[in-house]
């Protein structure tokens, strides 16, 4: 498939009529704010960028980009750390306007437009006592961190952003919309949940929600680095037997500037501790008691709050407007030498903003089969994300060498595996991403999008991809 210049006023103007929403050119007043994204390391800019109204428009734009061999990418909440939602030259969805929320609490499902935030679901549901698993900022896509899988601090307790999918309404390569579930459209909707964006634009998400809060357990213990092998050591301990209420992600990162932190320590490398339960809160202070209890921590900032300031406790620390380079590779265990690798290159972290965090998965997660969806990784009990964060374009070679080589250090004893939406590169990992289920991927790529219009994501090709080209 040959990628063709910039649009012409004709075409342009047949598209803009044929559209409800917004369509922008370069030039436009909105048009410098739609092509933005989470990472400021990308900058790149569409011929055209479409803002659907709604489902007709998306189908319109896709049927646009495929006749003219256009290049076509999807927003989004715009917050891929590989930035796959814009693309040069080509068209990208943005599909912001589309940010609905339609919560029903009788039978507690959600309806969810494929531009709405975190926050705009959890406003909404939270409203009737209710959520869905999703991510832990509330500025990320919903639309995005489920097409990935969907890793939050409800996970562990009630499994992945696609594990709670009941529907989605999906525009197809062709142009058509089509409904797909367990009964209906059965092989697209199993590549859906984790197949990242490979085979459609989805217009509408159906989630199953569940009882959580108002108020969860919810804060850091933040411990003097030089603990940090005896921490981690406890941390592994701790979390095999905690209960699926409970989650703790571990941080190597510079201490922020935050209040209850003594200035001393303000940009010195600490080890951050997470503490998360949903539940009695009781019940969840006396399931944290030993870690909060465990050496000679800095701070404890451990207290019951609501879940929607939990979803967005961490969005500064994450603001739109850096530059970022992420990897992740998996574990089923943190061995010593994972701990080593952990706490040498953090010591080695570039700027005060870069971290090696690590999540812990498992629980309900891991009950589902590694080929009941797309997403494999059912053995895993840790994701360690390097993440370099940074604002100079100068500092890019050093920033993405720290994690390249913090990431082939810990390789060495990851399962091989890696989480697609933690993924700083756009190219070169999807065997990693998608594991044993690569294959029948590739074949339902075959069959859905033969001539991988759906490939500005960590790309499924197509068999005869090589022939479009």
């Amino acid at each position: 498939m040959t990628i063709t210049a910039p649009i012409d006023e004709p075409e342009y103007e047949t598209l803009a009529q044929d559209t409800h929403g917004k369509v922008l050119r370069p030039g436009d007043d909105d048009y410098d704010e739609a092509r933005s994204i989470w990472n400021a390391m990308i900058n790149k800019e569409p011929a055209v960028i479409v803002r659907p109204a709604g489902a007709a428009d998306v189908m319109t734009a896709v049927a646009f980009a495929r006749d003219r061999d256009l290049l076509l990418s999807v927003k989004g909440g715009g917050h891929n750390v590989a930035g796959n939602a814009i693309c040069d030259d080509g068209i990208t969805i943005d599909l912001s306007s589309m940010s609905s929320v339609r919560v029903d609490p009788t039978s507690q499902t959600a309806r969810v437009g494929p531009g709405a935030t975190m926050a705009d679901l959890d406003h909404e549901t939270q409203a009737f006592g209710l959520a869905t698993p999703g991510g832990v900022i509330s500025t990320t896509g919903v639309a995005g961190v489920t097409l990935g899988g969907g890793i939050g601090w409800l996970s562990r307790k009630y499994g992945l952003s696609i594990d709670n999918l009941r529907s989605v309404d999906v525009v197809t390569a062709d142009g058509e919309l089509v409904t797909a579930t367990e009964d209906e459209n059965q092989d697209l909707f199993w590549a859906i949940r984790g197949g990242s964006g490979n085979f459609g634009i989805i217009t509408s998400f159906e989630f199953d929600l569940h009882e959580v809060g108002p108020e969860v357990l919810f804060g850091p213990i933040v411990y003097p680095y030089e603990d940090a092998a005896d921490v981690l050591t406890r941390y592994e301990e701790f979390t095999r037997g905690a209960p699926r209420e409970c989650t703790v992600w571990a941080n190597s990162v510079a201490a922020p500037p935050l209040p209850f932190l003594p200035e001393a320590i303000h940009g010195t490398t600490v080890l951050i501790l997470m503490g998360f339960y949903a539940g009695d809160l009781e019940e969840g202070e006396a399931v944290l008691e030993p870690l909060r209890e465990y050496g000679d921590p800095i701070a404890d900032a451990v207290e019951p709050m609501r879940y929607t300031e939990v979803q967005s406790l961490l969005d500064e620390l994450y603001a739109e407007g850096a530059r970022n380079y992420w990897k992740a590779p998996n574990f089923t265990a943190l061995s010593e030498e994972t701990i080593d690798s952990i706490i040498e290159y953090a010591n080695q972290s570039p700027t005060p903003q870069s971290e090696v965090l690590i999540h812990q998965v498992g629980g309900a997660v891991n009950d589902v089969a590694s080929d009941a969806t797309a997403y494999p990784h059912r053995d895993t009990e840790y994701i360690v994300t390097v993440g370099a964060r940074w604002e100079d374009p100068a500092k890019d070679d050093e920033c993405i060498a720290w994690v390249r080589k913090c990431h082939d250090a810990l390789a060495e004893v990851a399962t091989g595996g890696t989480y697609v939406n933690f993924e700083g590169d756009r190219e070169g990992r999807e065997q990693n991403a998608y594991s044993g289920n690569y294959d029948r991927l590739v074949e339902l790529k075959n069959e859905y999008d033969p001539e991988n219009i759906f490939r500005q994501n960590q790309n499924v090709k197509p068999t005869d991809w090589g022939q479009y080209q």
